[in-house]
């Protein structure tokens, strides 16, 4: 992987998986060849995962190829950085994660989008939970955080509760 242009590669692979999407090829399965595989893996991304900005931004404009990639860059320095380019070690299930309706010190979702971007960032979402989802970026255009912002403050957190907390409710009031 050339790491000096990654990001062209991800805007590459994008926009050819979207105009596959777009063309009503909707089985992400067979969108990758294997140079695209190994670069999915080169900063621990999974298929689907790549698919699911594809899929959303194709229906309905966001999250935005720049987000995708900011996301991406996020993921993939955490992955290098703190996991030594290893993969999770297990998978964040949808019932794992805290109801749509929790809050945390009186913010609804905190809990639940804290828990996915810990998991986005390890790399353990189960294939049927998105960071960035709509619910995702409802929670974050409301309180104006970027989805990378939010992500690269739970790292330098470790996703402490009361951190967080402190967090959104200073871009909240911004």
């Amino acid at each position: 992987m050339n790491n000096y242009q990654w990001d062209s590669q991800f805007t590459e692979l994008f926009e050819r998986c979207l105009e596959r999407y777009r063309n009503g090829d909707e089985d992400f399965t067979g969108y990758y060849n294997e140079a695209d595989q190994k670069f999915l893996e080169s900063f621990g991304y999974k298929p689907r995962e790549f698919f699911d900005f594809v899929e959303d931004f194709g229906d309905g404009g966001e999250p935005t190829l720049t987000t995708a990639i900011l996301v991406a860059s996020a993921r993939r320095d955490y992955f290098k950085w703190e996991m030594d380019g290893e993969l999770g070690t297990r998978e964040i299930k949808p019932a794992d994660l805290p109801g749509k309706g929790e809050e945390l010190d009186g913010i609804v979702w905190l809990p639940r989008i804290i828990m996915k971007a810990v998991g986005k960032l390890r790399g353990e979402l189960d294939p049927d939970i998105m960071f960035c989802c709509g619910g995702d970026r409802k929670f974050l255009r409301t309180r104006n955080i970027a989805p990378a912002d939010f992500l690269r403050a739970v790292w330098s957190t470790g996703g402490d509760a009361g951190k967080m907390v402190d967090f959104v409710r200073s871009h909240t009031a911004g």
